[in-house]
């Protein structure tokens, strides 16, 4: 493995950049399609686009913070010394990949790699099960630093703490390395976007990337077998959303006034819950200049389909 650039002191913009010029261990599930969480078509927008959003949030947070804790955890847990790298690195043959560790293992071909887990996600790890995206993961950096194993420790909150070994696996490594440098070199090079996945998420980046339309209409080719497809599946979701519909009405006209019932199996909620909202109609008549100053154009675009 070849040391890309020293993370001691380096500036959180500057890292983000680096990030950027491969794909890092956190981008390999998505790439691979097994992170439930991103999709390809977000690791592409984030390689090819010039921005550097610093995204953060509580859970983003307590991992970092947590970190260190993991790794005495696991320290106690199995008497191997762990060590900070404080850098990172890039595979010696495939230079897209890339690796930013969070712990190697003293006096091992391998490394650690630290998770914070959410009780609520804990049967993700029942029975010795790892989620796919964490083992790829793992694989991935295995594959930057040739290492022969590598370890995940998981502490899940309040519940229990979690040590496994993963092997290197020549085949799971030669495959991962094939998408990723089909990923790499015919989508993030010639910017072409992966195709969709039908998560939310793609709508998120689709809608981001085309945010604005022009005054074109294209001959609707190839689209005839797809676009059948899609209204038989819009009449049977429209049957199977009316009929849970009445189910929730039956509930409701059960509950009356009550806001809760429940048996062994179920809870059912029907709870008043008050909010506030602008009067918009009101605020444009009374106080326009106020409306005036406040108010936000958002473009977007509607997608709607029609038979002919």
């Amino acid at each position: 493995m070849k040391k890309l650039v020293s993370t001691k002191d380096l500036d959180k913009k500057e890292w983000l950049c680096y990030r950027k010029k491969g794909i890092g261990g956190s981008d390999a599930g998505a790439v691979c399609g097994l992170n439930p969480y991103r999709t390809a078509m977000e690791v592409y927008q984030d390689k090819i686009s010039e921005e550097t959003p610093d995204i953060d949030n509580e859970a983003m947070r307590e991992g970092r913070d947590f970190e260190d804790y993991v790794a005495k955890r696991f320290t106690e847990a199995t008497g191997k010394k762990v060590r900070r790298v404080n850098a990172m690195f890039r595979h010696d043959e495939h230079a897209f990949m890339l690796a930013d560790i969070d712990r190697m293992i003293v006096g091992e071909n391998a490394g650690l790699e630290c998770k914070t887990v959410s009780p609520y996600m804990a049967d993700k790890w029942k029975d010795g099960k790892i989620p796919l995206s964490y083992q790829i993961q793992c694989f991935h950096y295995m594959s930057v630093c040739n290492a022969d194993a590598w370890y995940i420790a998981a502490l899940i909150y309040g519940k229990e703490f979690i040590v496994h070994k993963i092997q290197r696996d020549e085949q799971a490594i030669e495959d991962l390395t094939a998408i990723e440098k089909d990923f790499w070199e015919n989508h993030v090079i010639p910017r072409m976007m992966p195709e969709p996945d039908g998560s939310k998420t793609a709508d998120s980046v689709i809608a981001e990337y085309f945010r604005e339309s022009r005054k074109e209409v294209l001959p609707l080719n190839g689209f005839d077998e797809k676009l059948k497809r899609r209204k038989e599946l819009q009449e049977v979701m429209e049957r199977m959303e009316t009929e849970k519909r009445l189910i929730e009405q039956e509930l409701k006209l059960y509950l009356g006034e009550a806001e809760m019932a429940e048996n062994e199996r179920f809870r059912v909620s029907w709870k008043s819950v008050c909010s506030n909202r602008i009067d918009e109609k009101r605020l444009k008549e009374e106080q326009p200049g106020v409306y005036e100053q406040y108010k936000k154009p958002v473009v977007s675009r509607r997608f709607i389909v029609k038979a002919a």
